[in-house]
């Protein structure tokens, strides 16, 4: 097996948060290569980990580490996490981490297509038995829907101007690699933007990516089914990457904390509406400036926890 340097981000912050019993049961519902989840395992006793990921690599570390660890491997989504834990017939589940990020691996492995800085084939697929790739996207879609994950999904203020490359460039042949992908991008884009310090395709590859994998809705259905899941008192810490997770989170949390409709004028609530979590801590931890020397990648990390009443 192909071994790769992955860094867990903000590991001490999510074990702190997750409260780990030794008789508890536990979800890393982004396994990736088992950072986080070696050491979740690590302090169990009579408890147990679920180990879920889209990803049929990340599953194959998993097998070999459920030799070892108490873990158990699911391949899927954590947008199923209900029906997963139905499946296992476990009725709750003491805590949850989900770390939105792409895993090192992923971005390391050339041919999966999610970096703009070594040539690929077009994929960018999490779950390599979807159907829909980065290549179906950056092809078939409209110059409209082109810009709207762009400029929604990247945040890239050339959205408009970049969409029009591509569509340009598809009609004289297929873009079918990454780098292609890039110059396309690069081609789009004013002088002062080329000077920036990140990479100029690192938007709009981020848009692409959670278009294909779908990640936005993935999250949002993901949290509430996570907090509907806990026991009493069990916790959902989840690392986000980028504003526009965070700002699903930070949501989701706080209509769990405070889900009263009643219009503001109203003396008492009469909606009957009850909190089914708190927050837990006023705002989001992140990465201290060592680990962030030590591991760049960590540098946007968000760390958000919720704790089952």
């Amino acid at each position: 097996m192909t071994q790769f340097s992955h860094v867990p981000v903000m590991l001490d912050e999510c074990i702190d948060a997750l409260n780990i019993r030794p008789d508890g049961i536990y979800v890393d519902g982004t396994f990736g290569r088992g950072g986080h989840s070696r050491v979740i395992a690590s302090k169990l006793k009579t408890g147990r980990l679920i180990c879920i990921d889209r990803d049929e690599a990340a599953i194959s570390v998993a097998e070999e580490l459920a030799k070892e660890l108490p873990i158990t491997p699911v391949r899927g989504n954590f947008r199923d996490i209900k029906r997963i834990l139905n499946e296992l017939s476990i009725p709750a589940v003491d805590g949850i981490l989900l770390d939105l990020g792409i895993s090192s691996p992923q971005l390391d492995e050339a041919e999966r297509g999610f970096s703009y800085m070594k040539d690929a084939p077009l994929d960018m697929r999490m779950d390599q038995s979807q159907t829909l790739t980065a290549a179906d996207v950056v092809n078939g879609w409209p110059k409209e829907e082109l810009e709207r994950i762009l400029f929604d999904y990247g945040e890239e203020r050339y959205a408009r101007n970049i969409a029009a490359a591509i569509v340009r460039r598809r009609e004289q042949r297929p873009i079918e690699t990454t780098l292609e992908l890039a110059d396309v991008i690069r081609s789009a884009m004013p002088g002062k933007a080329l000077r920036e310090e990140q990479h100029p395709a690192k938007r709009s590859f981020q848009g692409i990516r959670i278009a294909v994998n779908d990640e936005l809705a993935a999250v949002e259905e993901a949290v509430g089914e996570c907090i509907d899941v806990l026991a009493p008192g069990g916790r959902l810490a989840i690392i986000t990457f980028h504003s526009l997770e965070d700002r699903i989170v930070k949501v989701a949390y706080k209509n769990a904390a405070d889900p009263c409709t009643c219009p503001p004028e109203f003396p008492v609530c009469v909606c009957g509406k009850k909190p089914t979590a708190k927050q837990v801590g006023r705002k989001p931890t992140a990465p201290s400036d060592v680990e962030v020397k030590q591991n760049p990648r960590a540098r946007s990390a968000k760390l958000r926890v919720a704790e089952k009443i």
